[in-house]
């Protein structure tokens, strides 16, 4: 289950009244920094900077503190603080309060007006491919569906031998794999010291890991995903003798199975990974500097909502943690941008431009001022056409 759909970025996006508030704020998935509610305190900034500035809105302290009540309660809520990951968004409009957790890291950050900010949310979408994460324990095999931002247990205890006694001949403890989405328990060790393998005892892994193979290869019959094993070099080396799957990576994830969760694996595999899948981002960047002077690309605001509006946009480029303010009207299907001040009631056109290119297909990438296409401009945008 993906941690935000892109229906659920329409669903946001389509909320319109007088006060919508968005909040983001980094937060961290355990240690100290949780033990202090730092997280907690980080929440609680923000909700005071909110509060400040609805009541320069007019709204009464009642009323405030009727419409912020949701996120007080996450402030109080000490169990809430133990279940995070890396960053926390919140929307509250009238009736409404929607929370997201997710592996995505946030600025502290708060935004209210007629809708609600979600550009944040963008990196969620691009950059992260899936591919398939098999893990060779000794004790397990595991094998999974992932992401960037997060991984799904497929159930294999069917396909693939239920003991190592039942072919190779040695002691192996029948394996109990229950059906988990994006959590797991601590590891389980795994083939650990230098032991040789050699002769008799090479011959016994292998015949147990070609019966994996074959089980699992009905699962990547029509795929192409990348496959990534975690597991320990040798063993490594002798699945890849038996190994069917053409896209096998010729990587394995070597780590210390013994001390480490899934998450911490997860983020490992997707270091190794992420190059795969960050390709498309630099081929975009390219393909717009080559288009430059063609028509085919824009940089200035005022052009490139109207064209996101249309559906015009194939690649939008936001410089990160940046933002240009304005009002944008449509009448008689001519959409008319002005830039101005934040403090003059002004929406972020950015965030605009984002949502509208995304909405309509386009993809949205987030970079640093000097990985940006044109560095002239705060955005730019590669047409479709």
């Amino acid at each position: 289950m993906p941690l935000i759909t892109k229906k659920e970025i329409a669903e946001l996006h389509d909320i319109n009244q007088e006060n919508c508030i968005s909040i983001f704020i980094p937060t961290h998935r355990a240690g100290e920094k949780v033990l202090q509610d730092e997280d907690a305190l980080a929440l609680k900034n923000q909700l005071k900077d909110v509060k400040n500035k609805l009541s320069k809105k007019g709204l009464s302290a009642d009323d405030i503190n009727k419409k912020t009540q949701p996120v007080q309660e996450l402030i109080d809520n000490s169990s809430f603080w133990r279940e995070q990951s890396d960053g926390l968004a919140i929307f509250i409009a009238d009736d409404f309060t929607k929370t997201y957790t997710l592996p995505v890291h946030f600025k502290e950050f708060n935004y209210i007006s007629n809708s609600f900010y979600l550009k944040p949310l963008m990196p969620m979408f691009v950059g992260d491919g899936s591919f398939y994460l098999l893990m060779l324990e000794r004790r397990n095999v595991k094998l999974y569906e992932c992401t960037q931002h997060s991984f799904t247990e497929i159930i294999i205890d069917d396909l693939i031998p239920e003991s190592k006694r039942d072919r190779v001949g040695f002691d192996y403890e029948e394996k109990n794999l229950q059906f988990r989405t994006g959590q797991a328990g601590s590891g389980y060790a795994m083939y650990h010291g230098q032991e040789a393998a050699t002769g008799k005892r090479k011959n016994e892994i292998k015949k147990y890991l070609r019966a994996i193979n074959d089980g699992i290869a009905p699962i990547f019959r029509e795929e192409n995903m990348p496959l990534l094993v975690a597991a320990q070099d040798f063993i490594f080396d002798i699945y890849k003798e038996v190994n069917t799957y053409t896209n096998l990576k010729e990587e394995n994830l070597n780590t210390d199975f013994s001390n480490t969760d899934i998450f911490d694996i997860h983020e490992e595999a997707w270091e190794i990974m992420a190059p795969i899948f960050d390709q498309k981002r630099k081929d975009k960047i390219a393909r717009f500097k080559d288009e430059q002077g063609t028509g085919k690309t824009a940089i200035g605001i005022d052009k490139i909502i109207p064209a996101a509006f249309d559906g015009k946009v194939d690649t939008l480029f936001c410089e990160n943690k940046a933002d240009i303010f304005g009002n944008c009207t449509e009448e008689n299907n001519l959409i008319t941008v002005t830039q101005s001040e934040e403090n003059d009631g002004a929406i972020s056109l950015m965030n605009l431009a984002a949502i509208r290119t995304f909405l309509n297909g386009g993809e949205v990438y987030l970079l640093d001022k000097e990985e940006m296409p044109n560095t002239n401009s705060r955005v730019n945008a590669l047409y479709r056409y």
